[in-house]
């Protein structure tokens, strides 16, 4: 296996798994839709998107995206890792470890103070992982939302 950044060329591969990822989130099938928001960030450049792959199969992804954080004991840039996903015949075989195990890297290449993720209650297997890497969850803060 091995772990790449994604460019544009490669929207055809991961727009699949980034609509299967927001259909596991509850949101309907639409294909072109996640087709056209991983174009949008990545030719805007604000998001960095990482694709593991194994004999030219795209296995799954992590999208990151740049935040700054004036809280903690060093205020600056954080990640916040949006999107994982890892298609389900390859749980299990370390893709999920692996494409974290890049987030961590790219946000210590950044000199970021920390990574920040959400994942939904009942994820308990993202979970796992998050803790087995020393993710911690958070029992101070709630998290609001506002739609527009």
């Amino acid at each position: 296996m091995s772990i790449r950044q994604a460019t544009l060329d490669d929207l055809d591969l991961v727009a699949p798994l980034f609509d299967a990822y927001r259909q596991f989130y509850r949101q309907p099938h639409d294909l072109p839709l996640a087709r056209s928001f991983l174009q949008a960030r990545l030719a805007a450049g604000d998001s960095v998107l990482y694709l593991a792959e194994d004999a030219g199969a795209v296995l799954g992804f992590v999208h990151l995206y740049p935040l700054f954080s004036s809280t903690g004991p060093r205020p600056g840039r954080t990640w916040l890792l949006n999107d994982l996903y890892v298609v389900p015949s390859a749980r299990g075989r370390g893709v999920g470890r692996g494409l974290m195990d890049r987030a961590r890297q790219l946000a210590e290449e950044t000199g970021a103070q920390s990574i920040e993720l959400t994942t939904a209650r009942s994820n308990t297997l993202a979970q796992a992982l998050y803790e087995s890497l020393g993710y911690r969850r958070d029992e101070e803060f709630f998290y609001y939302s506002l739609g527009l």
